[in-house]
């Protein structure tokens, strides 16, 4: 055992040793506690969970499944007809007017189908059929309530809870479904309902037409009136006008304008030229005269006054001017000259005539284009209001036609008889009730009942926190489990040994397993487990160190005496010296256990008492088996456990092979952990099914924190229910010998 954690005595200097030693405890490095991890759960555990609970989940499915068909035998039968209504999303053919020939939308289908379900479960449809049938009564909505209040609930909106209103898919029908007790109820009600929905919906397109013509009829006397008085307006306004119609005045006047505007032009263009001229005529310019209309004879004057002058000239130079050639050459140019002056003065009163008359001509023009103009814009402002007028007019008698149309097509629709809903398969009485299902009932509650007891079977596995499972316990834990302990009735029993054994019980004994043909068990299961952890810990042993054990538990009830007692009687006979040590002072249970009285025992060792050699005992039949028994309880025993045990436990290796130590819970008593420390190693006994998982991990963490030799966990009481793997952990304890190999 490690040294640091033996319990030393402190001698003071100048006292003896007989005087009280004072317990010394050596410091505890601090370690981390130890933390479970969280299993991965294999596939493999959930089948062990149902195969665990197959027989609870069997009975509780066959009781579901048993009860459903009982309760469904019961049940008052309900029969379910149909009517089937098809919708046409045409209008009437008979319908006049834009309405024969427009059609429907397509897009809308689902809507408008929507909402003739919607006015089949209207109450202005089931309301007529309800007080026919009375549905009210039938399907017990009146049940329990007072007359006054049986009146109001009739008084408001009625709805059918048996009524199902359906729409196949990718159709325009419409199935109207009742369900009753009475076939012929169901068929009659949806029969009903179907021609009441018809009647219902032909109501409504009547007083549609009604009230549209009432209503047209009550506006035609206004717009008529209005017609007339912008009749009046129009005529009027034509009469001061003074016209049949402007628009084609004003064609007129526009016509006349340009034609003006394009002489005015022109005018301007001719003015200013003979204006050039006249002034060309004032400045005494020949060319002007020249270019003038009469500018040829002029043209013709001025060549014979040039010939005139050259001949006069020619004479004079000739005769002189005394010859009569020269005078009568005189005369001839002062005639040719005459005659030019005339001709140019006469060009010149002409030219100033063209002028005036050509700006007489423009300022006439001009002063008619003016005219024109205003009279144009006058007329033009006047058409406007002309144009709002006659528009005014001309939509008063449009709509008036219009509404006079509509009203005659809205009386010769109103008597049309025909309808876009019609019904296409009357319902007819039901042969077979739609419920119950017995047989889909069946189905449901085997699905149902095996889902519901398969996740109760789960829910309780997962809520179930305590070690079942060595595998999982393992995984929980972080530590080894060396064995496993099958239930056994009988394991409170000691294996008796062979020399107190008579030879006739071996012979009954094995008369008994003869019976079972080539096989006979010498032990039993509970034993044979305990071989094996013996064989775990001794084996695992390599350096030989493990003198003590202390075998503990979480809490008390966990059999750890038990297999303490099991443990020390195997360990003895295969020849080991063994000491059994019961070191539960509170509750000691070894001596009861091998049919002990014993007065003294290890109690009486740690006060002093006496030595430890006068309390053991001896058990009969098993040579190397000693006990030491608890002895009475004392508390200063077992404040003295700490103090002693260690020197106890070295003068137990110098006798004996193997001591072991049964001492109380770990958890909830202190000198537990003063007897961990001491002994070589700890085996925790922990009871499958009842233990839970966080009190075995505190045992191990605490185990750990004192620095303990853990050994290893030994789960007890394993059966195939409590184990996942139960047939591998005791299962092969049944292989026997074979009888014919003895």
């Amino acid at each position: 055992m490690p040294e640091q954690l033996r319990i030393a005595e402190i001698v003071p200097p100048g006292q003896s040793n007989n005087l009280p030693a004072v317990a010394y405890y050596p410091p505890i490095p601090l370690q981390q506690e130890f933390e479970p991890q969280t299993p991965s759960v294999p596939l493999s555990h959930y089948l062990w969970i149902l195969r665990r609970h197959r027989w609870k989940m069997a009975a509780f499915v066959a009781t579901c499944v048993l009860v459903t068909a009982v309760v469904s035998a019961r049940l008052q039968p309900i029969y379910e007809s149909t009517a089937t209504v098809d919708v046409d999303r045409q209008a009437p053919s008979e319908v006049v007017g834009e309405d024969s020939t427009r059609t429907n939308s397509p897009t809308d289908a689902d809507q408008f189908l929507a909402t003739q379900v919607r006015l089949i479960q209207s109450d202005a449809v089931l309301r007529p059929v309800a007080e026919q049938f009375h549905l009210l009564d039938s399907e017990q909505q009146l049940k329990g309530m007072s007359p006054e209040e049986a009146q109001e609930r009739a008084q408001a909106p009625v709805a059918l809870n048996r009524l199902k209103v359906t729409r196949p898919p990718n159709t325009y029908l419409l199935l109207i479904s009742y369900r009753s007790p009475d076939p012929a109820l169901a068929a009659n009600v949806a029969n009903a309902i179907a021609n009441s929905y018809l009647t219902h919906s032909y109501e409504i397109r009547i007083r549609s037409s009604a009230s549209l013509s009432t209503f047209m009829e009550k506006q035609i006397d206004e717009l008529k009136a209005k017609m007339e008085k912008s009749g009046m307006d129009l005529a009027q306004f034509e009469k001061d006008l003074d016209v049949i119609n402007p628009e084609e005045k004003t064609n007129i006047l526009s016509a006349r304008l340009l034609q003006l505007n394009t002489e005015y032009t022109t005018a301007q263009a001719d003015r200013v030229s003979k204006e050039a001229a006249w002034n060309a005529m004032k400045s005494g310019s020949l060319e002007a005269a020249q270019v003038s209309s009469q500018g040829q004879d002029l043209a013709k004057l001025s060549d014979s006054l040039n010939q005139a002058r050259q001949r006069f000239a020619l004479v004079k130079s000739t005769y002189g001017s005394t010859h009569p050639e020269y005078r009568k050459a005189a005369d001839e140019l002062a005639e040719v000259q005459k005659e030019f002056d005339s001709a140019r003065g006469n060009i010149a009163d002409r030219i100033g005539v063209e002028y005036r008359e050509a700006l007489n001509r423009e300022q006439m023009l001009q002063k008619a284009v003016a005219e024109t103009k205003a009279d144009w814009d006058s007329l033009n402002s006047r058409s406007f209001e002309y144009q709002q007028l006659k528009r005014e007019a001309d939509d008063d008698k449009t709509l008036y036609d219009e509404l006079i149309r509509k009203i005659r097509e809205a009386d010769i629709n109103a008597g049309f008889q025909n309808n876009n809903i019609r019904i296409a398969d009357l319902a007819r009485p039901p042969l077979h009730p739609v419920f119950p299902n017995i047989k889909l009932n069946l189905i449901l509650a085997f699905l149902f009942s095996t889902l519901l007891a398969v996740a109760a079977a789960l829910l309780y596995d997962t809520l179930d926190t305590t070690l079942r499972d060595p595998k999982e316990a393992s995984r929980f834990l972080g530590t080894d489990v060396i064995g496993t302990m099958p239930i056994d009735r009988h394991a409170a029993q000691l294996p008796k040994s062979a020399v107190a054994v008579p030879a006739a019980a071996i012979v009954a004994q094995t008369a008994r397993n003869d019976k079972r043909k080539g096989y006979y068990r010498s032990t039993s299961d509970f034993e044979e487990s305990v071989r094996t952890i013996r064989n775990t810990i001794l084996l695992s042993d390599f350096e030989g160190r493990l003198r003590s054990i202390m075998l503990t538990s979480a809490g008390p009830g966990e059999g750890k005496s038990t297999i303490a007692a099991h443990l020390a009687i195997a360990n003895a006979d295969r020849g080991k010296k063994t000491l059994l040590i019961d070191g539960d002072l509170r509750r000691p249970s070894i001596h009861a256990k091998f049919g002990l009285t014993p007065r003294e025992g290890l109690s009486n060792v740690l006060t002093g008492e006496m030595p430890w050699q006068d309390v053991i005992v001896s058990v009969e039949g098993r040579p190397n088996l000693r006990i030491l028994p608890a002895g009475p309880g004392s508390h200063r025993a077992a404040d003295l456990m700490g103090p002693r045990l260690a020197t106890l436990l070295d003068e137990f290796a110098k006798e004996y092979d193997l001591a072991i130590l049964d001492s109380p819970p770990l958890l909830g008593f202190a000198e537990c952990l003063q007897m961990a420390t001491a002994a070589d190693g700890v085996l925790i006994i922990s009871q499958a099914g009842e233990t839970r998982r966080k009190a075995v991990a505190e045992v191990i963490s605490v185990l750990n924190r004192v620095r303990a030799n853990i050994v290893g966990v030994v789960l007890n009481q394993v059966s195939q229910n409590t184990s996942a793997d139960g047939y591998s952990y005791y299962g092969y304890y049944r292989y026997g010998y074979n009888q014919k190999s003895e």
